[in-house]
């Protein structure tokens, strides 16, 4: 009989070359110019259409991380991973209302009254400085509420909520914060608006005469106030808010519309 001794310290040759082998086809079946084309080609194919232009969304960042990974040589890989992605997004985008139609919210609009004059004194940097306490605190009390920041306009902020009550305690919120912020000696006010009506959504972006409203609404208020539409108040107890009518006309705005300065009972 043959006398066979194994030195357990030793590699596994047997286990071990089939592995390789596997990895070394593997990676040539990955560079190789077919696969590539055609998974190119499966990728070209994928339904994209229906994305929003937000860049945000997890997939996108999936799709920058397979992009990265080795960029400089042709991957088949890579290339079924992006059409991967893609279908991916059309999936849950076809899941989406219409997001041109329009949606029942409330929109809010704020800014900084005085700051203009203010920042042409004011350096560059304490400028940048103000914004970016002042836009923080007032994302942070906008989401706080279930609100969703639409976007900044310089020295305010639009959002829009799907409560009206939590969007009329944001802004109070949000008037209290700014208000607590001072940038060279100077203590910023914020004034509100909101109206609630549907607006339609447009990408990321709201637009209609609703939004408008809400904007003229704000403009009529004054600093450290929260001005809020009839429509606003509709759906909300009187009985939980001070409420002071503003003689209120705005072009563009309903001669009717009714405009109510809002104070929480708390």
């Amino acid at each position: 009989m043959n006398d066979e001794r194994r030195d357990d310290s030793a590699p596994d040759v047997v286990s071990v070359r089939p592995l390789h082998r596997a990895g070394e086809l593997l990676a040539r079946t990955d560079e190789s110019q077919a696969a590539v084309r055609a998974a190119q080609i499966a990728r070209r194919l994928a339904p994209v259409d229906g994305r929003l232009p937000s860049g945000d969304r997890t997939s996108d960042r999936v799709a920058r991380l397979l992009n990265d990974v080795r960029p400089d040589r042709p991957s088949a890989i890579r290339e079924l991973g992006l059409a991967s992605v893609a279908v991916w997004q059309s999936l849950i985008e076809r899941r989406r209302p219409d997001p041109a139609g329009p949606i029942p919210a409330t929109i809010l609009f704020t800014d900084l009254v005085g700051f203009s004059s203010w920042a042409l004194r004011a350096g560059d940097d304490q400028v940048l400085e103000l914004l970016t306490a002042v836009n923080a605190a007032c994302e942070e009390v906008i989401r706080a509420h279930g609100g969703q920041v639409v976007k900044t306009l310089g020295d305010g902020t639009m959002a829009v909520f799907l409560d009206p009550g939590e969007a009329i305690a944001a802004a109070h919120e949000a008037v209290g914060a700014v208000s607590a912020i001072v940038v060279g000696g100077f203590r910023p006010a914020l004034r509100a608006g909101l109206h609630t009506g549907t607006p339609r959504a447009v990408g990321s972006d709201f637009l209609g005469v609703d939004v408008n409203i809400a904007a003229r609404v704000c403009d009529a208020a004054g600093g450290g106030e929260v001005y809020a539409s009839e429509s606003a108040l509709d759906q909300l107890d009187p009985d939980d808010y001070v409420l002071r009518r503003k003689r209120f006309k705005a072009k563009g705005v309903p001669r009717e519309l009714q405009v109510f300065r809002v104070v929480p009972r708390y």
